[in-house]
């Protein structure tokens, strides 16, 4: 049975490497798509054992989503997931560091594409107001912070303007 459209409340997350760019200059082709691979299968591994859905990767971007009910599988999974990737980055001698966008909302998942060749996606507001967050390390909206049970909470704390909870470990900004 084909998959149909339909509007659900998710997790939007975004992940993608800082310095990416710069750091696709200074090595060859090969050593890229081996590293952007180990990179893809480390973040599908993750999101797959937590529950998660990888939607897409597209370069060093990958766009992920949690149901309602994983909203703190999803973040844990995430903190987790940070230091995981920039422990095989600095492994790598890569100075590529994981940054994590995460809100929460209404959007519409389902197959979108060329006819013939559609393929699962997630598309609303709610997916670019997840992609327009400033990160410097793990960033929830608010709406994303309000869904977390008290403990993970904790693990966060309030960043301003516009208003976002950063993981506390984090600096204001990494660049």
């Amino acid at each position: 049975m084909p998959e149909i459209r339909s509007e659900t409340s998710l997790l939007v997350i975004f992940v993608d490497l800082t310095r990416f760019a710069s750091q696709s200059q200074r090595v060859g082709d090969v050593e890229l798509a081996d590293g952007i691979d180990a990179y893809y299968e480390q973040v599908a591994a993750s999101v797959q054992d937590a529950g998660g859905r990888v939607v897409k990767f597209v370069g060093d971007g990958v766009l992920i989503v949690f149901t309602e009910d994983q909203v703190d599988r999803g973040v844990e999974m995430l903190l987790a997931l940070k230091e995981a990737i920039d422990r095989s980055m600095a492994e790598r001698g890569w100075e590529c560091r994981l940054i994590a966008k995460a809100h929460f909302g209404t959007a519409v998942a389902g197959p979108f594409g060329a006819v013939g060749d559609k393929r699962h996606d997630v598309i609303g507001k709610v997916v670019n107001i997840a992609a327009l967050l400033d990160s410097a390390g793990v960033t929830l909206s608010v709406a994303a912070f309000r869904k977390l049970s008290p403990p993970l909470r904790r693990r966060f704390k309030k960043h301003t303007p516009p208003v976002t909870y950063i993981r506390a470990e984090d600096p204001r900004r990494f660049r």
